[in-house]
């Protein structure tokens, strides 16, 4: 199965007769699906259709979705204003006797202001019908590039986990060595405070010394942190092979550094302590790298 990320960018262009376009997609980490779309005006009614194909596409993420269009067909056009003209040229006749000058070129009355219209026709129904579905499919291949960038960022994101549950299986195969000497290091660290605080006489036997180091050496057993660790491991690297794990996977994190926190209160030796913060240490990095996982 494919392992997403909740990373990706994809980009693309089209065009019809009458105009041409950019679509881009982001996508970065979230809690659930949000998408949040720039269209241009008069195109509000693509946002249903472009969240249905956020929806088809991507589970998890924050998802900025933009169109920059262009209309490359003339939507203008150009008329005589005729009352302008008429009025211009009334003028004309009435200042003909008063004022000595050459006679009006025609590209000189067309100049003047108001005699030439320019008016923008606006697009048919049918164009704009003809441009939106032309963009939705332009829209659905970009989403399928946003996918395989998902898909990419999760292959690398999927390596980086893998290493670090095996680093986890390996802290706790070390810690699973340390522990069996646990009872001995317990039971020598007793009998040495004992010597310190009273003398030979006082001093409890040694069956009363051996009920004390298997008390401490009882609430100091780590084997059950270290077996639950273990299944958490095996689990990790099957959800890694599964698609859209994210939600599982973090809280599976949460999990793996409650364990490792027990760990760390019972450890009754200082190497077992560092390899509980070891621990720690790797599960809090791979906590970071699970919140991109779609």
């Amino acid at each position: 199965m494919p392992f997403h990320s909740m990373t990706g960018f994809s980009r693309g262009t089209g065009q019809v007769p009458f105009a041409s376009w950019v679509w881009e997609v982001k996508s970065v980490n979230g809690r659930g699906l949000e998408m949040r779309a720039r269209l241009p005006q008069g195109f509000d009614a693509l946002d249903m259709r472009v969240r249905a194909l956020a929806q088809e596409h991507c589970r998890r993420g924050n998802l900025q979705v933009s169109l920059s269009l262009v209309r490359t067909k003339s939507q203008t056009q150009i008329r005589i204003n005729d009352d302008a003209l008429q009025q211009i040229l009334a003028a004309m006749e009435r200042l003909d006797d008063r004022i000595d000058a050459d006679e009006p070129t025609l590209d000189g009355i067309m100049g003047l202001k108001g005699v030439i219209e320019t008016i923008e026709t606006p697009e048919t129904e049918e164009e704009h019908a003809e441009l939106e579905e032309a963009l939705i499919a332009s829209l659905r291949g970009v989403f399928q590039g946003l996918a395989r960038s998902r898909a990419e960022e999760g292959t690398k994101l999927q390596a980086i986990l893998r290493g670090q549950i095996g680093e986890i299986a390996r802290l706790v195969a070390e810690a699973r060595g340390l522990a069996a000497t646990q009872p001995a290091a317990i039971a020598a660290r007793l009998r040495e405070q004992v010597a310190q605080l009273l003398d030979a006489a006082n001093r409890p036997s040694e069956e009363r010394l051996a009920q004390e180091v298997a008390l401490l050496a009882a609430k100091a057993d780590i084997r059950e942190e270290l077996d639950r660790l273990t299944a958490h491991v095996s689990q990790g690297l099957s959800l890694l092979d599964e698609d859209a794990a994210g939600r599982r996977l973090d809280f599976l994190t949460q999990e793996f550094m409650r364990e490792a926190n027990t760990l760390c209160s019972k450890a009754a030796d200082i190497e077992l302590t560092r390899l509980g913060l070891s621990l720690k240490a790797v599960i809090d990095q791979m906590r970071e790298q699970v919140q991109n996982v779609e």
